[in-house]
């Protein structure tokens, strides 16, 4: 069962405050996966976890093109979630447990999902609060736009805080089953994750830049240098 302290309330209040951010206010990208899922492990007292099971769920991120009122998932909470189950038997500067790691990007990868569903359902929320006002939002009522952004914003904090306490209530029971029930060696689950991750990051970066020769030749000029860096560093 999820420990229901008041150590959890933090983690519920981010989840709240990065829900929020990944559309309503303030939008500051502290809800990309790599920001979120190191403050959850931060919280968890493994940040260095956190980071990279957030470097994960950010490359699957990349796919995600949030355009207009389309559906696509909701990463900020959702990283939470992630960020806490992957760092699961970490602590300090350590890796996260190869179980912890898998189980934790696919508790992320199933509460953004259902993230994405709650965004919908909080946006035809605010257009049943505002189909009443519809006049006084014609006249230019300045009271009422503010209500309306005050009722919006407070759904939304609330929205994030509501999915990231069921993604923990749902994925901590399992992921205690499954990461004792795992048999598969880092070295194996590390590579398949990281492939899966890559090939998912490697689509979505393609079919941005497939189109413009220049920003092609920019991007792997700075592919290589990353790399040589990299390599340079190790």
């Amino acid at each position: 069962m999820l420990p229901f302290t008041l150590d959890l309330l933090p983690l519920v209040l981010l989840g709240a405050v990065l829900g929020l951010d990944v559309v309503s206010f303030p939008q500051a990208m502290i809800s990309r996966p790599i920001v979120a899922a190191t403050l959850a492990g931060a919280f968890a007292g493994s940040p260095a976890a956190g980071l990279v099971v957030g470097v994960a769920l950010e490359c699957l991120a990349l796919e995600t093109l949030p355009f207009g009122a389309s559906r696509y998932p909701e990463w900020g909470s959702a990283s939470v979630v992630g960020g806490l189950i992957g760092t699961r038997g970490a602590d300090g500067a350590m890796l996260p447990d190869p179980g912890a790691w898998v189980i934790g990007v696919m508790a992320a990868i199933a509460t953004a999902w259902v993230g994405g569903w709650s965004m919908v359902q909080h946006r035809k929320l605010i257009a049943r609060w505002a189909r009443p006002r519809l006049e006084q939002l014609a006249a230019g009522s300045m009271r009422t736009v503010v209500s309306l952004q005050v009722y919006g914003l407070t759904a939304d904090l609330l929205r994030g805080g509501g999915l990231t306490l069921l993604g923990l209530a749902v994925a901590w029971p399992i992921s205690t089953w499954a990461i004792a029930a795992w048999r598969l060696g880092a070295l194996e689950t590390r590579g398949v994750l990281i492939l899966g991750a890559a090939a998912v990051a490697a689509s979505a970066v393609w079919k941005v830049l497939h189109g413009y020769s220049v920003t092609r030749r920019l991007f792997v000029a700075g592919l290589a240098v990353g790399t040589l860096l990299v390599g340079f560093r190790g």
